[in-house]
């Protein structure tokens, strides 16, 4: 998600200053730290289905966590890059695979099972589709909190120019 936004970095790197292995309760926690600290905007979905959708169809891949089931498998993070609606299917990325194909059945019953979390990681001037104000503004207040001032006063402005 780091390298859509054009952030130079490794897995290695995000897992070191995530703490992993180790702090794996804390993921949601230390991923907002670590998105803010690069200036940039961690925005929570809506837990619909429609809504990852609709994001993915506006150029922007979500971050999700899921659990597929497996007896090897735990709770972990995947993206959803793309989608056929004709054939009610996603396109994931998934710890080493790069195109996890999943029904749209498989996922949401996936996503259900562990609380159908999901975010969008954003520069501060770029707006998801169809963006709900409050909720970005609290992701702009949560990187002013983080000392990204500059940034977050680019996102309130970024809303308020859309909005008004």
């Amino acid at each position: 998600m780091l390298s859509q936004q054009d952030v130079v970095t490794t897995p290695g790197l995000v897992a070191k200053k995530m703490r992993l292995p180790g702090q794996e309760l804390m993921m949601e926690k230390s991923l907002t730290r670590l998105v803010n600290e690069h200036g940039l905007l961690v925005y929570p979905l809506s837990p619909r289905l429609r809504d990852v959708l609709e994001q993915v169809s506006a150029g922007y891949p979500v971050l999700v966590r899921i659990d597929d089931g497996s007896v090897i498998s735990s709770p972990h993070y995947a993206v959803v890059v793309g989608y056929d609606r004709v054939k009610q299917r996603l396109l994931v990325r998934s710890g080493m695979s790069r195109r996890l194909v999943m029904s749209f059945k498989n996922f949401q019953s996936a996503w259900d099972e562990v609380g159908n979390w999901a975010v969008l990681v954003q520069a501060p001037a770029q707006l998801p589709a169809n963006v709900e104000r409050q909720r970005w503004l609290n992701a702009a207040a949560q990187l002013e909190q983080a000392g990204q001032k500059l940034a977050a006063r680019n996102a309130y402005e970024a809303v308020d120019h859309r909005t008004n």
